[in-house]
């Protein structure tokens, strides 16, 4: 993420939690009083935010030094130290909930992306995530993502078209929907992908007569209705002369990835990745 925009998040974020002060801590330490706190892990997962840590230590009191021990994306366990910071210790303690809160979410992102990628890596497909975002947190969601081993799809409504089933029913049906997003491309000089989601063998058909989408995701097909679509594709791919994306979606959970994956998709989004995580237990400790 962008080190400017994310400092505007880091500013937000201290409003929201300090305003005139905290007043807990103000109350009770003495200004000048050095310290040292350790974020200490306390459960099994993939460590996400540590990049970012640093940079909301860094914005809130650049005197701080920081001392790593892991880097995003280790495997961590119970017990490990990330890293310890030392400094004022009214920094330490206003730092610690908003630091704390960012690194849990970002690493349980990351924990969860780590899981469904393994249950499906030996089969050559990739887990995605979605647009099913924390608003404000995206970049750092997805980047999480990234971190545990799945991959982004994309990152808002810019950078990709996707012709979801509503585009399709506004457009007047999937060929005009297709034709018109690639007119659109042209006529603004855009090289954009173009994906369209299918929800029967009829779209799948339509979809694949006009020779315009790079990707096709099928959505809500059962693992079996998903191999026949892969068959009716790859023939298609011989007679095309060209690889077609496949991309199954709707409804898939960690215990039915791999059925999906078994049946040659290159790609299962997830929503869950991002709006179903479960934290990253951690803690930020003063160090005697």
């Amino acid at each position: 993420m962008d080190k400017q925009e994310l400092r505007k998040l880091i500013a937000i974020w201290f409003e929201e939690d300090i305003r005139d002060g905290d007043h807990t801590s103000l109350s009770c330490i003495p200004p000048t009083q050095m310290g040292c706190q350790q974020l200490i892990i306390k459960d099994t997962g993939v460590l996400a935010g540590v990049e970012v840590a640093k940079e909301i230590i860094n914005y809130f009191d650049p005197e701080c030094r920081f001392e790593q021990f892991l880097e995003d994306g280790a495997h961590v366990k119970p017990g490990d130290i990330a890293f310890k910071v030392y400094g004022k210790e009214l920094s330490l303690l206003q730092i610690e909930r908003t630091m704390l809160n960012i690194m849990q979410r970002m690493s349980g992102v990351a924990t969860t992306a780590h899981k469904y990628q393994l249950l499906i890596e030996d089969t050559g497909c990739h887990v995605l995530d979605t647009r099913k975002t924390t608003p404000g947190l995206r970049y750092l969601e997805k980047e999480a993502v990234a971190l545990g081993g799945g991959m982004n799809h994309r990152i808002g409504l810019f950078d990709m078209i996707l012709l979801k089933d509503n585009h399709v029913d506004f457009a007047g049906g999937i060929t005009n929907a297709l034709t018109r997003a690639r007119d659109y491309c042209k006529a603004k000089g855009k090289n954009l992908k173009i994906e369209i989601e299918v929800r029967n063998f009829d779209e799948i058909n339509e979809a694949l007569a006009t020779n315009i989408p790079d990707r096709i995701m099928l959505d809500n097909f059962t693992p079996a209705k998903t191999k026949e679509a892969v068959d009716l594709i790859r023939a298609w791919e011989k007679t095309a002369g060209r690889h077609m994306e496949i991309e199954s979606s709707g409804g898939i959970t960690i215990d039915t990835i791999r059925d999906y994956a078994l049946q040659g998709v290159d790609f299962v989004s997830v929503g869950a990745l991002t709006h179903s995580y479960k934290s990253l237990d951690m803690s930020f400790k003063a160090v005697k």
